[in-house]
């Protein structure tokens, strides 16, 4: 069995045993030792019928293994499970079984931190360099710990001043306590990250969970469920792991009484839907969706530095909501910056994820490739000048050809009003577009459907926070700044979605709010 050790040259983490092992080895031993079966009312079963789906891997095409393909009656039982841990046992009000647990969890997820980072590359298709950051390392420091600190830290409850209208003798509480059942549904582009920055402060706040991950990456969830009923007290029903392939299946989560709660990530058009279904049973929603995130350059800006801020539209081959995709760069340094990102598009490492200096990976499957390309044809058909890429990915070696991988790309030639301004891509793929005045780049950088995240570089810092501080958007950096982490609330605002994913607004989203008043009898003041 490899080891994962940390790489010198790159600085980051390695996958593989060595140099010359690729995806296809890679995906052998993952296999292997992959879980694959359901978790539900603390029991790891197969799927009700047996019936399982094919896993396959991004960078080569060819199938990993199977997983289980939860039916009707599996969901069934998994939401009747998690309603009667929360109903029935002590979970919601125990705290300090939840922060054990939680600590536990994330002990046992260190315990299979190689195997992990090997499992993420084999079946996400992110390169080994992106686990060790949002990919693996960042959330499993803090993901869980934070949140199995606010078990303590938390200011469960306060008591209001004075009595209010009714007078010193009328005590009132304000008492925050658990939302009941929460339905956390997360994505195939950063699974981990997702799943931990959705189950922990869910978890830690008293809920329970039913977690539904995305068919394209079953096995890192369906791992965690066995760490889960392995190595932690954590009771049985509090949190089950559904995979399965059936949106039908899927759906119940949104239309079962039994839910009080929606936690999902993943497309607008999806969250629509679960806005639309869920509005019968009146249930609460935490959306973080997509985005169109612009970096504005300004005429102070180091140009050096804007280019290769550009080059981050490509991190995870573009599969990522909070990526810079819109480049609005001041006039006078367009052509600058245009001809050094066009470089640095051409030279930026794609390949094999296994490998510690490839850079861009395959998209998660091949309808994902092809809506890319589709999209970029209708860009070409529209006036698009591609400084670089525009198309499939030429010159892999043989084991990839099966992969699902785009050139970089950089586009000019189109205004912000085009398709490719306005539409989250989802694949390796910017636009630059040139603006006159700060005020115009805030206009354009506001004058989108999407306000998830962006960015500004500038020579002054007194400039470029005055520019963040006016872009309609849930997170911004100025010169390289990072808002990530398990403190920092994100989400988004118009069709980024609705509510926050982290910090003390992501916990409080977890949490029912009840205000207790008693009169107190005479003398009791």
């Amino acid at each position: 069995m490899s080891e994962v050790v940390e790489s010198s040259e790159v600085g980051g983490p390695e996958v593989g045993s060595s140099e010359t092992e690729t995806s296809v080895e890679l995906g052998q031993r993952v296999a292997a030792r992959a879980e694959t079966r359901l978790l539900i009312d603390g029991e790891l079963t197969e799927a009700a019928d047996g019936a399982t789906y094919r896993n396959t891997a991004p960078a080569t095409g060819l199938v990993l293994g199977d997983a289980a393909a939860a039916t009707a009656r599996d969901m069934d039982r998994a939401i009747g499970a998690a309603r009667r841990a929360f109903d029935e046992t002590g979970w919601s009000t125990d705290r300090a079984l939840r922060k054990r647990c939680l600590l536990q969890l994330q002990a046992a997820l260190e315990s299979e931190k190689d195997h992990l980072r090997e499992e993420l590359v084999a079946e996400v298709g992110c390169p080994t360099m992106a686990t060790g950051d949002a990919q693996l390392d960042w959330p499993l420091t803090e993901s869980l710990r934070w949140p199995a600190a606010m078990v303590d830290d938390f200011e469960w409850e306060r008591t209001l001043a004075g009595g209010g209208l009714f007078g010193p003798r009328n005590r009132r509480v304000v008492v925050k306590e658990a939302a009941g059942v929460v339905a956390a549904i997360t994505p195939s582009n950063y699974p981990i990250e997702v799943i931990l920055n959705k189950i922990g402060p869910a978890l830690a706040a008293g809920n329970t969970v039913v977690l539904k991950p995305d068919p394209n990456t079953p096995w890192n969830a369906a791992r965690l469920a066995r760490l889960v009923a392995e190595k932690t007290d954590i009771p049985a029903g509090v949190l089950n792991v559904v995979t399965t392939p059936d949106n039908e299946v899927a759906g119940m989560l949104v239309d079962d009484p039994r839910v009080d709660l929606i936690s999902f990530t993943g497309s607008t058009s999806v969250g629509r839907m679960l806005m639309r279904r869920g509005a019968a049973t009146m249930k609460r929603m935490f959306l973080e969706l997509g985005g169109k995130s612009a970096l504005i350059v300004t005429d102070d800006a180091d140009p050096v530095k804007a280019i290769m801020s550009t080059i981050g539209a490509c991190s995870h081959a573009g599969q990522a909501c909070a990526v810079n995709t819109r480049i609005l760069v001041h006039r006078s340094l367009f052509d600058q910056v245009s001809v050094g990102a066009a470089e640095a598009y051409r030279q930026v490492p794609v390949g094999d994820p296994v490998l510690p200096e490839t850079f861009v990976g395959p998209l998660i499957s091949a309808s994902q490739k092809q809506k890319v390309l589709d999209l970029l044809a209708r860009a070409r058909d529209g006036g698009a000048h591609f400084l670089a890429g525009g198309g499939e990915m030429d010159g892999l070696a043989e084991h990839l050809r099966g992969g699902n991988f785009v050139a970089p790309t950089l586009v000019t030639g189109l205004g912000n009003d085009a398709e490719l301004a306005r539409e989250e891509v989802f694949g390796p793929v910017a636009l630059l577009i040139p603006f006159d005045t700060d005020d115009e780049a805030v206009r354009m950088a506001n004058d989108n459907p999407f306000g998830l995240a962006g960015a500004v570089m500038s020579g002054s810092s007194e400039r470029g926070n005055a520019i963040a501080r006016r872009v309609r958007t849930g997170a911004i950096g100025v010169n390289g700044g990072m808002f990530y982490g398990a403190d920092a609330p994100f989400g988004g605002y118009k069709n980024s979605g609705l509510g926050r994913q982290c910090g003390t607004e992501g916990f409080e989203q977890y949490l029912e709010t009840k205000t207790i008043a008693e009169r107190l009898p005479r003398g009791a003041v």
